[in-house]
């Protein structure tokens, strides 16, 4: 059987708390600072809000290996203004995921925490996946976004 794992990022941003979550609580915003390797695209045919929303489902079709194409499901599950919000996958690649974003107002700016649990499908097989290559992807999908959002907004 494949094991839960976890991942977490920290990253300080240069902005007040409402530019923050005006601009990460947008899902259109997602392929900005995704990889465009990647190929990232929203397809949900009723997304029809800009902001997100406790039930809100969202589906994506994404490229992450040799260019094949995986749709991926997720549901806003949960949501405080201002300060979180999780995603989990309904449908898509994982047997299990699920993404906590936090935001926090510090001195200069916010403080923003991405916490992922995910598990893959396939037993010893999903285990040595993650160890073959999803642990370093996801590792570079969040280094990636890192910066994109020092691209974006600066260095704290």
């Amino acid at each position: 059987m494949s094991k839960v794992y976890s991942l977490k990022a920290i990253q300080k941003i240069p902005v007040d708390i409402n530019i923050a979550w005006e601009f990460f609580s947008n899902a259109n915003n997602l392929a900005l600072i995704t990889p465009v390797n990647m190929r990232f695209k929203i397809i949900s045919q009723h997304n029809n809000s800009d902001k997100l929303y406790p039930g809100q489902i969202i589906e994506y079709t994404v490229k992450p290996l040799l260019g094949i194409p995986l749709y991926w499901m997720t549901e806003i599950t949960h949501l405080q203004d201002k300060k979180y919000f999780t995603d989990e996958q309904r449908f898509g690649p994982f047997s299990f995921w699920h993404h906590q974003h936090h935001f926090a107002p510090i001195v200069g700016g916010i403080e923003m925490i991405d916490i992922v649990h995910y598990k893959l499908p396939l037993w010893w097989l999903g285990s040595m996946a993650n160890a073959l290559f999803v642990k370093k992807q996801l590792n570079d999908l969040f280094y990636y976004r890192s910066n994109k959002i020092v691209e974006l907004f600066g260095v704290l």
